[in-house]
């Protein structure tokens, strides 16, 4: 969701920068004058708010979103002054719960007992938002993404985009390994018999990605935000009209938004991701 946000220190009543997570840690993450941060939210032990709804697709005027994603954005500079920021791409994390999957129980390394396997692998479960609640009530969060990327639903590569929200290949489904149909689309088993898209075939592991107990950060939903520090000091207070009605706007800077190397663990290089 591209929107506009207020940044504001905290303490000092000065504006800051944004970049920023929603749900549970909100991502606010600019392309242009903010440089694409990486929210640990997809899912490696490092990551910081993943819990999110890699939800909204920017409703924003295509010209918005060029000139956001500019070629030769302006230089990088940290916000120090109350000011107003335009084309911010918000993604929202939360911690999913397994009850909303359907796959068949599977064995998931770090933790005990078999569980479903699209909470563990799908772009919908744990390898994407981060963090979840397994069937038990338990808080659970993937402690390594592993060294394999995504694939749409049709099986072919896809990784997200250096500015906005569009990924190359169209929206992630499942980590590179799991299941294939006749067809190369992705399919899993299911809990109550049979596949999700028919008959499939084994198409690799997942490249050594495992889970642990436990939240992955101590963050409050629709409150925390990791941010470029760069861009955005820690403590900012940041105001985003768009969040008004849910929680008064405010959110406070808590947590560090990374940027990745598309080469490390096959794991997108940027925290903008939507579907």
């Amino acid at each position: 969701m591209i929107v506009g946000a207020l940044i504001a220190s905290a303490g000092r009543g000065r504006v800051l920068a944004v970049v920023m997570s929603v749900s549970l840690p909100l991502l606010l993450g600019g392309c242009g004058s903010s440089a694409p941060a990486h929210l640990r939210g997809e899912a490696r032990a490092d990551a910081a708010v993943r819990l999110a709804r890699h939800a909204a697709t920017a409703a924003a005027p295509h010209a918005a979103r060029a000139a956001a994603c500019a070629p030769h954005p302006p230089a990088e500079r940290q916000i120090a002054h109350r000011e107003w920021l335009g084309g911010v791409i918000v993604t929202e994390y939360y911690p999913v719960p397994e009850s909303w999957s359907e796959g068949a129980l599977a064995s998931a390394p770090g933790i005990a007992g078999r569980h479903r396997v699209d909470w563990l692998y799908s772009a919908k479960g744990l390898s994407m938002e981060g963090d979840g609640v397994d069937l038990a009530g338990r808080r659970v969060h993937i402690e390594n993404l592993g060294a394999v990327g995504w694939v749409n639903a049709a099986g072919k590569p896809t990784v997200p985009p250096r500015c906005g929200v569009h990924w190359s290949g169209g929206a992630p489904y499942w980590r590179a390994g799991g299941w294939r149909n006749r067809r190369g689309e992705v399919t899993f088993p299911l809990a109550a018999g049979g596949w999700s898209n028919g008959a499939g075939h084994r198409a690799g592991g997942y490249g050594g990605a495992t889970f642990a107990y436990g939240a992955s950060l101590p963050l409050r939903y629709y409150r925390s935000v990791a941010v470029d520090p760069n861009l955005i000091p820690l403590g900012s207070r940041i105001y985003v009209p768009a969040y008004r009605n849910l929680s008064g706007g405010w959110f406070v800077a808590q947590e560090r938004a990374r940027r990745r190397s598309p080469r490390r663990g096959g794991e997108p290089a940027q925290a903008l991701n939507s579907s």
